[in-house]
């Protein structure tokens, strides 16, 4: 009657996608179904028995096949722990070495590893001894078999001889397993001199009758504090620095600290002198014993630094260094009136000494750079670049004065050569050019790049320049050790200080003008006296045709050269040369001709008293 649940069990399911049915093992309500249900040991029987009823007696599996030694033995190593002996001839310490190793054997290929475990500062060179590979076991071919290896027994590879002592668990089994029968292991032998550094060394301390912990604990936390001051002023760059010592009573250890202050230019390292007990004296020792190594233990200090070693007013040397105490704090104060009944406390004022004023030396020019540029390395760690004016720039822009200037040098070949120089009124800087000149033995181009030239003699604090009043006609500028003479200018020069007249001193102008008037007249004159010649026209082409038919004789001579010189002597370019000059340039040039046809053509050619016209003449000479 209190039966409550009477639904049936599900005996259909779904396994794969397929409908199976299954026995119910519950009855209605969930009540267990004992009909029908066999044991575990019925259905274990029927089990090994249904392929038999069904299918007859089931035939026996094939012999498995050839399973070949890499895979039957793959990852199977023997493991053997060895040593061997080194001879170590040249030590007074040793006379032999232990050296533990590890014999691997490989079953797969029947290959040996020996290795040496690192030890760390050891100082020896350890790891692989012997590579991974067939060991010959003597001279006839024979290599190391896993029966050779046993424990208790010597093997010798290449050389050198190893006991064996112990192996692993999985060697002892696998050994035991083929029929070996194992000897006992032996005990692992270690280096003699090894374990001789390892043992300490015996100390005996005789123990203190001062306790440390009373100290410790009633004075825990408790400082004295002192103000002093190390004067370092008779090194190099050395000053007078502030420090405070602090003495620490719970162990009598003493720390020094720098005082930074803002801006003071160092870096904030404050602590000068660990917090350590420092000795005030040292036990005597001989004195070529290095202090520098010497490790400062109870044995070789006579005696410490102690509260009753600091006091106002006098010096105290730490490490070296002698420090000044000028004053304490309170807490000082009081302890050194309660322990040692010291009442006088009074402050040492300090006084500093004045910073002396240390002129600035501005070092010679060295030539790179220019001048104010390389002045300001000397003013700041990160140098500014000279102020420009701007407005100079801005109201000078492309505006250049030309000179043709000559080398002044005592080879003759340089005298010949002549240069542009470009004054640029902007910047007031110089830059020369050399026209190139054909067959002249001498490459053209920029002579001097752009720069500002200083006048010779002119200092670094007081440096200056050449300015356009400089360049007159004849003067000599000097530019880095050459020497220039200023032969000729531009027309633009003049008119330029033309109107800029009160910029000016009135010899540079004055010089322009005598220069023009003179290669004026000379133009004037050439132009004048050129038509007169024109009623000989006649006279001077026959002439020409004389002297042609006489140069025909002397096929070697070049008339390129002998129009290049007469070039190369008219510096101004008028045409019009010296008669002194031009007949000493015709001796120069050896001019195979007649020197009564040559007498002629000279008169010919005469544009007045002392000036020839040589373009008349050089018609003689064509191309």
């Amino acid at each position: 009657p209190q039966k409550t649940a009477f639904h049936r069990s599900q005996t259909l399911g779904y396994k794969n996608g397929f409908a199976f049915s299954r026995l119910p093992t519950v009855g209605v309500g969930g009540e267990r179904l004992y009909a029908n249900q066999l044991s575990q040991a019925e259905l274990d029987e029927l089990s090994n028995q249904r392929p038999a009823l069904t299918y007859g007696p089931a035939r026996r599996a094939p012999p498995s096949g050839f399973v070949p030694a890499h895979v039957a033995f793959d990852k199977k190593i023997l493991r053997f722990d060895a040593y061997f002996q080194e001879d170590v001839p040249l030590s007074r310490e040793e006379r032999y070495r232990i050296r533990q190793v590890v014999i691997y054997y490989f079953l797969e290929d029947d290959s040996i590893y020996v290795i040496e475990p690192v030890v760390k500062n050891s100082g020896l060179p350890q790891g692989k001894h012997i590579r991974r590979h067939r060991v010959p076991k003597n001279g006839h071919g024979d290599h190391y078999h896993w029966k050779d290896l046993n424990r208790g027994i010597s093997i010798s590879m290449y050389g050198r001889t190893y006991r064996i002592v112990d192996c692993d668990r999985f060697t002892q089994v696998f050994l035991e397993s083929q029929g070996i029968e194992l000897n006992p292991p032996e005990k692992m032998i270690s280096d003699p001199y090894t374990e001789l550094r390892r043992m300490p060394e015996h100390t005996y301390v005789t123990p203190s009758d001062f306790d440390q912990l009373k100290q410790f604990l009633t004075y825990d936390k408790q400082v004295l504090r002192f103000y002093a001051t190390w004067d370092d002023t008779k090194s190099m760059f050395g000053e007078t620095r502030s420090y405070i010592i602090h003495y620490y009573l719970a162990d009598g250890t003493v720390e020094v600290r720098e005082v930074y202050k803002p801006n003071d230019g160092r870096d904030p390292f404050p602590v000068m002198i660990r917090r350590q007990r420092l000795p005030k004296a040292f036990v005597d020792k001989k004195k070529t014993f290095p202090s520098c190594v010497l490790e400062i233990s109870d044995q070789e200090v006579l005696e410490w630094y102690t509260a009753k070693d600091f006091a106002v007013g006098k010096s105290v040397t730490l490490l070296g260094r002698t420090f000044f105490i000028y004053d304490c704090d309170e807490f000082t104060r009081n302890f050194y009136h309660d322990k040692f009944g010291i009442t006088d406390f009074q402050p040492v004022e300090i006084k500093q000494k004045p910073l002396e004023k240390i002129p600035q030396v501005i070092p010679p020019y060295n030539g790179f750079g220019i001048l104010e540029d390389s002045l300001q390395n000397c003013f700041s760690l990160f140098p500014k670049p000279p102020q420009k004016d701007v407005i100079k720039m801005l109201e000078n822009d492309r505006k250049v004065l030309r000179y043709q200037v000559a080398l002044e040098s005592p080879n003759p070949e340089d005298r010949k050569r002549r240069f542009i120089l470009s004054y640029f009124l902007s910047d007031d800087m110089i830059s020369i050019y050399e026209p190139p000149v054909r067959n002249s033995g001498i490459i053209g181009g920029k002579y001097l790049g752009r720069s500002r030239v200083a006048k010779p003699g002119s200092t670094t604090e007081n440096a200056t320049y050449y300015e356009p009043s400089d360049f007159t006609i004849g003067s000599t500028i000097e530019v880095f050790g050459h020497r220039f003479v200023v032969t000729d200018a531009d027309e633009h020069v003049l008119n330029y200080m033309e109107s800029n007249a009160e910029s000016f001193p009135a010899a540079t102008l004055q010089s322009l003008r005598d220069h023009f008037r003179s290669r004026q007249v000379a133009k004037e004159t050439a132009s004048s006296d050129i038509p007169m010649l024109g009623s000989s026209n006649q006279e001077l082409d026959a002439l020409i045709v004389q002297v042609q038919e006489e140069l025909k004789l002397h096929k070697h001579l070049n008339n390129k050269n002998i129009q290049e010189a007469f070039l190369q002597c008219d510096k101004d370019g008028s045409g019009i040369l010296d008669k002194a000059k031009f007949v000493a340039l015709c001796n120069s040039l050896s001019v195979p001709t007649n020197a009564i046809h040559l007498n002629k053509l000279i008169d010919l050619c005469s544009c007045g008293e002392d000036k020839i016209n040589y373009h008349d003449f050089l018609r003689a000479f064509p191309l």
